[in-house]
């Protein structure tokens, strides 16, 4: 007999895994908080091949992630312009995937249509207010029932709250991400490249593609609340301030792009205790978001979503199944991630030993196969 899913969120994960459950037999709904489309100004993402790979087995196109410009390696500066050393950013598959970077908005419109397109409903405008048994009640006061309901909620997840009070709330890194693309600069390119700055005052990320657009992101040390209150001329000025005196473009970079910046606190969750209470479970940022370091969180979800479908599709006990599948991967991903972010914005004592250490470190990470346990796609 068939099965339904009510799929709360429709961001990455929550398209990834309709379309996963269609594969399994699984009949899923997506349901959407928002009526218009998020826009994440200034916001892009690091796609893993591992999570590309996902994408792959679930027969999608290449062409839904075609904006989007390889990314498989980072190339490590200190704030003097010294290269510290070069580290792969994902394996390359045997059929060639890479790890790329993407607008945020594009990937999420792109799998969301891809989804309606394959036959998935999508209901917008409906906030989750609670859950009496396997039925969903929504803030506009509509209800719809299913078998499964599937917090994809993200960071703030109201599924997660309903399946446990207690949850731990998201925990703020203590580091704000600012980030911008620059339609056309006089930086030289960098092909197949990050270049990552380990500046004296805060940390620079930039990729430079061909045609001379840049994508370039910064992560400082701020209350999180500087995200909301600083205007965005203000941003500006502010990181200009930070990176004076640093090598590179980075000023160059920030004045070359317009006021459309996006600015986020950064946050994880480094462990949840309950990931699925009765009919309720949940994936990606609802139960172990991740900060950016690491260039995993889209991946995570997408790994999570074909995991889930799988369960779903054979398990007597698939909430139990996947979350012995997948917690321990995830949770070894948010601390590795908080372990780079953390090298980021030191103090003077601990740049120092950073600028001293991190060569032999990135050596050791040079070879491609250093972190195959992070881009080893899931079965």
């Amino acid at each position: 007999m068939n099965k339904t899913a009510l799929l709360i969120g429709s961001g990455i994960g929550g398209p990834v895994l309709a379309m996963a459950l269609q594969k399994a037999g699984i009949t899923p709904v997506l349901y959407e908080a928002q009526t218009g489309s998020a826009e994440f100004v200034g916001s892009f993402l690091n796609l893993a091949s591992n999570g590309l790979a996902v994408l792959r087995s679930l027969g999608l196109s290449a062409d839904l992630w075609s904006d989007g410009f390889p990314t498989p390696r980072m190339v490590m500066f200190n704030g003097a312009g010294k290269a510290l050393g070069t580290v792969s950013n994902g394996r390359v598959e045997a059929d060639g995937t890479r790890s790329i970077t993407i607008k945020r908005g594009l990937l999420h419109r792109a799998l969301r249509d891809e989804a309606v397109r394959r036959g998935v409903r999508l209901e917008v405008g409906r906030r989750l207010v609670e859950v009496l048994g396997t039925t969903a009640r929504f803030e506009d006061g509509s209800e719809a029932s299913g078998d499964w309901i599937i917090g994809a909620d993200g960071l703030h997840s109201r599924v997660r709250q309903l399946i446990d009070g207690k949850a731990p709330p998201p925990r703020y890194t203590g580091q704000l991400s600012i980030g911008g693309v620059a339609a056309a600069c006089d930086v030289a390119p960098t092909p197949e490249e990050y270049r990552m700055i380990f500046g004296r005052r805060a940390f620079f990320g930039y990729s430079v593609r061909r045609s001379g657009e840049a994508y370039w992101f910064a992560n400082l040390a701020a209350d999180a609340s500087a995200a909301r209150e600083l205007p965005k001329p203000a941003l500006k000025s502010t990181l200009l301030e930070l990176f004076s005196g640093d090598a590179g473009p980075a000023c160059e970079l920030i004045n070359a792009t317009s006021d459309e910046l996006g600015a986020y606190p950064i946050y994880d969750m480094p462990t949840v205790p309950r990931w699925h209470r009765e009919s309720m479970v949940l994936i990606g940022d609802s139960a172990h978001a991740t900060s950016p370091s690491s260039g995993q969180g889209a991946s995570m979800a997408i790994e999570d979503a074909v995991v889930l479908a799988k369960c779903l599709g054979a398990s007597s006990t698939p909430f139990e199944e996947y979350e012995r599948l997948r917690r321990a991967r995830v949770e070894k991903v948010v601390r590795y991630s908080a372990r780079v972010g953390s090298t980021k914005v030191p103090g003077p004592v601990g740049r120092f030993f950073r600028d001293l250490f991190m060569p032999v470190g990135l050596k050791l990470l040079a070879s491609s196969k250093a972190n195959d346990w992070l881009y080893t796609p899931v079965a």
